[in-house]
């Protein structure tokens, strides 16, 4: 009866290790939505790369741009990316604060900073749509 108890007991234990090791190992990634705070007001200037066709054109709706990218939602670390082929778009943003941000929608995924993160696919989708539309016809 002894041995019962303590396989138990063992077995509770190693569940518990199991599950703390799941959560702490789970909060590497930011929050699901990392600019759902985001205001227009917090952005200084930006900008946006398009590859193809490598051309950099400022962006002038910082209202639209908060908004897009307060839709973003992600979820683990992935790498991936780099073995994709595609159109990404680089939106690099100075902040109110002095600092720079780099964001970068390739459904998807989203690359924040230089770390990649798989994310939802249509906030992506929408941001590539908004930055094919700041270029002007003919490029």
């Amino acid at each position: 009866m002894r041995k019962k108890v303590w396989i138990g007991v063992l077995f509770c234990i190693v569940l518990c290790c199991a599950a703390l090791c799941l959560f702490i190992g789970g909060r590497d990634t930011p929050e699901r939505q990392p600019f759902r705070e985001l205001k227009a007001s917090d952005i200084a200037a930006a900008e946006v790369r398009l590859s193809p066709p490598d051309v950099t054109v400022p962006v002038t709706d910082l209202e639209r741009l908060a908004e897009l990218l307060r839709a973003v939602e992600i979820g683990q670390r992935d790498n991936s990316w780099r073995e994709y082929a595609g159109q990404a778009v680089v939106f690099t943003l100075t902040m109110t604060d002095g600092t720079t941000r780099t964001v970068v929608a390739f459904s998807p995924f989203a690359i924040l900073d230089g770390v990649g993160y798989r994310a939802e696919y249509d906030p992506c989708e929408a941001l590539n749509r908004f930055a094919n539309e700041l270029l002007e016809p003919g490029q």
